[in-house]
């Protein structure tokens, strides 16, 4: 009899201990997919950045009066120095000019040995899209150097209105690869056509991750995009229920397909720390089990000999059943101790998930201002040799937006934050500048309406400005596909209430609530053009400053986005 009680206990004991490792397995491996989303979103963000950093240069440089001369045949070796000079500073590989046949008559690399100067990449479809007056996007090993890059064009006018040339830049992404491989993580970035471009494992580049059909190896071919690479498999399968088996080994999979281009990319993820952690609580599970299987013998064979000498041992029992009380409370109170610490790791663990989405909502936000801002600084030093009034103006905007930049690394705002009295017209003003570049590049028709005095309120001016240039942003944004854009940007205050409005007559809000748009992750915007934290982030600092945010439909078609600040303060107040 007492055998099969062992037996069944053990029997027992293994059941839970199974359940318990299976349990604790998934929990962890949800964990552990939530912290690789994440770094996924970081991986996305930053491919996002290197694509769309330089992405108006081209448009500014075909504008400049020394491009437009060098396509007329005149002065093309002062341009070719000046090419050079601003590709050191910018940091790009090349820069080059090229005749509507595809010569390259003028380049920043005209004095190295691999010059693409008397080359001719009329087969490129970069140069083949600029030349039908759009702007041309490419990746390809590059024909001369034989090193890969991200190729960007625009077409030049001449003085008469015609495509006189195309001018080009070439993007190399070396820091970005060797970041990725320095991580020590397993992702790769492959093209429409499943061509590796980029990889952590630098013995994955150029392999493709389905067969090329014969149509897409001619198309490589004509276009010459990855010349004397063989374009072979690679050694992966994907799995069932979001794994994939990469080499010889099995790991979570997690993938995004929405990058321009058609790109994709896709991150690996070891589950050996969720073995770990399982096999930790399967064993605390076990050791409390087993305490208690132990206990309960115990006790029956305690039963027995006081059934036997009941009266002569009564008191030393019921010592014996103290102490046993007293270690099964300090064991219990252990397991309570270690399961708390397990639950904190898991907590910071979440914690670091939240951070990684922090961090690409930061990165999304302000990386296309600062890009703009350094094209149009960029524009402006090549226009005119002399420093002017204007690049003083754009070099104070990007030191203000990478103070931010600074500040949100570190995924912390500042604890010394400086609040103050904010002119409200002043912030929109400022704002204005910011988005000046989008205005102009859409064509957007701008009626601005603010109130004839200084309408202050106490707080954060750079962060009321970081609410109205995303506000500014959005209208452009919604409006641009519209035959003539406009945006209508107003203030005023009424019956002691300061506020600010933006309208567009874009395609409106939809059947979105506000409510939705403050969601993270929530957009109405096409897939791949923006990430939906921008309003969640705005709303957020409009409640930090007492405010509230209403956004509605127009009759006439179109959105507006109210902001209104229910204390604002007197211009003595502020002056104080």
């Amino acid at each position: 009899m007492r055998l099969l009680s062992y037996i069944f206990s053990v029997l027992a004991v293994g059941a839970v201990a199974a359940a318990a490792f299976q349990a604790s397995y998934n929990y962890f491996q949800s964990q552990e997919l939530a912290e690789a989303d994440g770094r996924l979103s970081l991986y996305q963000s930053s491919v996002y950045s290197e694509l769309d950093r330089f992405s108006h240069l081209t448009y500014v440089l075909a504008r400049d009066p020394h491009v437009i001369q060098a396509v007329e045949g005149l002065r093309s070796q002062d341009l070719n120095t000046r090419l050079e000079d601003f590709a050191l500073r910018a940091g790009l590989e090349a820069i080059y000019l090229m005749s509507p046949t595809g010569l390259t008559i003028a380049a920043s690399n005209h004095q190295t040995e691999t010059s693409f100067i008397g080359q001719n990449y009329a087969f490129r479809p970069y140069f083949q899209q600029a030349l039908q007056g759009q702007k041309g996007r490419f990746y390809a090993i590059g024909s001369t150097t034989g090193l890969p890059g991200y190729f960007i064009a625009d077409p030049v006018l001449n003085s008469t209105g015609k495509i006189g040339g195309v001018i080009a830049i070439k993007i190399g992404f070396t820091q970005l690869e060797g970041s990725w491989r320095r991580s020590g993580e397993q992702v790769l970035l492959a093209n429409q056509d499943g061509v590796v471009l980029m990889a952590s494992n630098p013995e994955w580049l150029y392999q493709v991750l389905a067969p090329l059909s014969q149509g897409q190896k001619d198309k490589i071919q004509k276009a010459r995009q990855f010349p004397g690479q063989p374009l072979q498999p690679l050694d992966w399968a994907p799995m069932e229920e979001g794994w994939a088996k990469i080499g010889t080994a099995e790991r979570l999979h997690l993938s995004i397909r929405d990058l321009p281009h058609g790109w994709q990319l896709h991150y690996f993820a070891s589950d050996g720390r969720a073995l770990a952690r399982s096999w930790l609580v399967t064993a605390l599970v076990v050791f409390i089990a087993g305490l208690a299987v132990i206990s309960i013998q115990f006790q029956r064979a305690q039963r027995t000999a006081r059934a036997l000498a009941r009266a002569e041992r009564e008191e030393i029992q019921l010592r014996r059943s103290n102490d046993r009380l007293a270690k099964e409370i300090e064991v219990r109170r252990t397991a309570e101790r270690r399961l708390e610490r397990t639950r904190d790791e898991l907590e910071r663990t979440s914690r670091l998930a939240a951070l990684g989405r922090l961090a690409a909502s930061v990165t999304h936000e302000l990386g296309q201002p600062i890009a703009a801002m350094r094209n149009h600084l960029a524009a402006a030093e090549i226009s005119q040799p002399e420093p002017s009034v204007l690049s003083a103006k754009i070099s104070s905007l990007v030191d203000r937006m990478e103070g931010i930049t600074r500040q949100l690394k570190f995924f912390a705002r500042s604890d010394h934050e400086e609040t103050g009295a904010v002119d409200l017209n002043a912030a929109l003003q400022t704002s204005l500048t910011l988005v000046e570049g989008n205005l102009q590049e859409t064509r957007t028709k701008l009626t601005l309406e603010l109130a004839d005095q200084p309408i202050l309120i106490a707080g954060s001016r750079l962060r009321v400005e970081q609410v109205m240039t995303n506000l500014l942003r959005n209208a452009i944004d919604a409006s641009e596909e519209e035959e003539t854009p406009q945006i209508q940007v107003s203030s005023g205050m009424d019956a002691g209430v300061a506020w600010f409005e933006v309208r567009d007559n874009g395609h409106g809000l939809g059947d979105a609530a506000l409510a939705d748009l403050q969601e993270p992750f929530f957009t109405t915007r096409a897939s791949g053009r923006g990430m939906g934290l921008g309003l969640a982030i705005s709303a957020g600092i409009v409640n930090d400053h007492g405010g509230q945010m209403e956004a509605t439909n127009l009759p006439e078609g179109g959105a507006r986005f109210r902001v209104t600040f229910a204390v604002p303060i007197s211009e003595e107040e502020g002056s104080v």
